[in-house]
């Protein structure tokens, strides 16, 4: 495993790597999460961890998930606090939730928008990435009972704005949670949001 896992990625050269997911209750952000350890696992880190963290458990409130990757066993089951990465699955928390708290000074947030990098507003400079996941989860048919299912379209995105788990890992960890047609559906719907994925690496603040 490189130390700088893309020209740029995340670079690999701290004992672990946070991340810290963004979503509605309903919208899989802790799905996400747990198949996101797993592909990192596949990819080769010895240390993972995936946990969520609910404030009002009801359906569309603020949910909140988080991994741990290192290159040795995880033993810091904490609350994330400095984040290296940050999933945004709904733009709307933007106006909500300072998504940027505690992120380190390169970090990086991916953010679930059909918007351009530089017209997501933020509170504070940060580096951005987005991928319309929403967009590419339809186009593979990943739609249950009239709902777009986009949790899982946006790794592929993870995977193309930091660099830290290749494609093929994620592929991996998505067929083994959805087998057949569902795999495939899945695994289409991260490779569209990969290729989709936008990235913009001036600080500065976006415009409105």
């Amino acid at each position: 495993m490189p130390d700088e896992p893309g020209e740029n990625g995340v670079k690999m050269n701290r004992k672990y790597i946070e991340i810290r997911w963004h979503g509605r209750g309903g919208q899989g952000a802790v799905t996400a999460a747990e198949i996101l350890a797993e592909a990192a696992y596949y990819d080769g880190y010895k240390g993972v961890t995936a946990a969520p963290f609910f404030g009002a458990e009801r359906r569309g409130a603020p949910v909140i998930a988080t991994n741990r990757f290192a290159r040795e066993p995880v033993m810091t089951f904490s609350l994330v606090r400095t984040p290296a990465v940050v999933v945004v699955l709904d733009e709307t928390i933007l106006r909500v939730v300072n998504v940027l708290a505690g992120i380190e000074p390169d970090g990086i947030v991916l953010v679930n928008s059909s918007k351009s990098p530089d017209r997501i507003t933020l509170a504070s400079p940060a580096r951005v990435a987005v991928t319309d996941a929403t967009q590419w989860a339809a186009k593979a048919g990943l739609i249950v009972s009239g709902t777009v299912m986009f949790n899982t379209a946006i790794l592929g995105g993870f995977s193309k704005a930091t660099g830290l788990v290749g494609m093929d890992s994620i592929e991996k960890a998505l067929r083994s949670h959805f087998k057949a047609d569902a795999g495939d559906k899945n695994v289409l719907g991260a490779r569209l949001a990969f290729e989709g994925t936008t990235l913009s690496w001036v600080d500065g603040k976006a415009c409105a």
